[in-house]
């Protein structure tokens, strides 16, 4: 349990940029209209460097 609470305090103190610049993510939102019906996707991307993390779901 307490490794677990390390883990979790070292992530919230990175998140919050204790250790440097936060990383700020960039959020995108797409709504399409089609001969199909609507769809709709967002999503979320973190980069930092030449690394890049990307978080997304589509309805």
């Amino acid at each position: 349990m307490i490794r677990i609470l390390a883990v979790l305090s070292l992530a919230a103190q990175a998140a919050c940029g204790v250790d440097g610049e936060p990383i700020r993510p960039s959020m995108n939102t797409t709504v399409g209209v089609g001969s199909g019906g609507v769809s709709a996707s967002t999503g979320a991307t973190w980069v930092t460097g030449r690394t890049s993390v990307t978080v997304g779901t589509a309805l």
